[in-house]
């Protein structure tokens, strides 16, 4: 009886063995490099976007490591409607303007612009022109605009933030996940968010390092961070 048992014992150790494995690492192993932003936009499966909605007319969200807030919204005459500021998009004086659809982003921590990319001249003083903004429209997008003070991201995430307020209870899009609404799309990816109208050919990347922005069918890349290839 003794043996039967250490013959059992024997055997579901070798079955055992034979199913283990070992794996190291390969030390000449590179990772593959990010896709670019359109490509990114273009390849990942949209996400169900009615779970980020942060109102009738807003699809809003965070990025995980809460540096990146983006509301899909719309424009009229330039006034954006978006759920974390105070704004007059709602204002009967916009009903003349057209609708357009947008995505809009601010950062806690972000590049300044570069000079090139400068688009607004701030009512003819030159001056003010920041980044940590960035929005996109169906045919362009903008890093930097004009502004004095902090934005509402950098008021609640930035080094001096207070980590509550209406961008603290956005819903997360999780890294790798694609969204989208009215024909733009967006993607957290590669420590920062991407957004494009991806039939037009035009979007931008934008994280803590610095931006990109794309446009020509993405034959046109602008910006502070090397495309991606």
């Amino acid at each position: 009886m003794r043996r039967t048992v250490l013959g059992i014992l024997a055997a579901l150790l070798m079955v055992l063995a034979s199913g283990c494995s070992f794996s190291t690492k390969d030390p000449d192993y590179v990772p593959p490099a990010p896709l670019p932003p359109l490509e990114q936009l273009k390849q990942v499966p949209v996400t169900e976007q009615t779970t980020l909605a942060a109102g009738e007319d807003v699809t809003a969200f965070v990025t995980p490591d809460r540096n990146i807030v983006c509301a899909m919204t719309s424009s009229r005459g330039g006034h954006l409607n978006v759920p974390y500021e105070a704004n007059s998009y709602s204002d009967a004086a916009n009903n003349k303007f057209a609708v357009v659809p947008v995505v809009h982003c601010e950062l806690a921590k972000y590049a300044k612009p570069e000079l090139t990319d400068v688009a607004d001249d701030c009512a003819g003083t030159g001056l003010g022109y920041l980044g940590g903004t960035v929005l996109l429209t169906p045919d362009k997008a903008v890093y930097g605009s004009c502004r004095s003070g902090v934005t509402q991201m950098e008021s609640e995430f930035g080094p001096k933030g207070s980590r509550s307020g209406p961008i603290s209870k956005l819903r997360e899009l999780a890294d790798g996940q694609n969204i989208e609404r009215n024909g733009l799309r967006c993607s957290a990816y590669n420590d920062g968010v991407a957004c494009g109208n991806v039939s037009g050919g035009v979007a931008f990347f934008v994280s803590r390092a610095g931006y990109q922005l794309i446009s020509d069918g993405g034959k046109t890349v602008k910006g502070n961070l090397e495309p991606a290839s």
